[in-house]
């Protein structure tokens, strides 16, 4: 065991952030499966722009999407306890048609099955 092995306590990773990784903002989220897998389109919706730009795709696990899930859901509730809740409109808005899951779809070349 060397040195640096000691100093940094079991089940850390370490996180290498690369100095160019530009951040991504994205005010829309389609969420898509596949038997065997996840996958998060995040895009940016523009006013008075008739299509949505997908900016990032993410392709995980299903067991690995429900831990971020939970990590989320944490996370929000840290936010929440030190600046108030986050509350989100009624009904059948712009929440839902941003970030609903949409059942049945699946990645090019996948069949669907289940839902969301």
């Amino acid at each position: 065991m060397s040195k640096n092995d000691a100093a940094q306590p079991p089940n850390q990773v370490q996180v290498q952030l690369p100095s160019n990784l530009d951040p991504v903002y994205a005010n829309f989220a389609l969420i898509t499966h596949s038997p065997s897998e996840i996958v998060i389109d995040f895009a940016q919706l523009m006013p008075q722009m008739p299509q949505a730009r997908v900016r990032a795709r993410i392709v995980m696990t299903p067991m690995n999407a429900k831990l971020v899930l939970r990590a989320l859901g944490e996370r929000i509730g840290r936010f929440e306890a030190l600046f108030g809740e986050i509350t989100i409109p009624e009904g059948s808005g712009l929440a839902d048609q941003l970030f609903r899951a949409r059942g049945g779809d699946a990645p090019e070349g996948e069949e669907p099955r289940g839902s969301a």
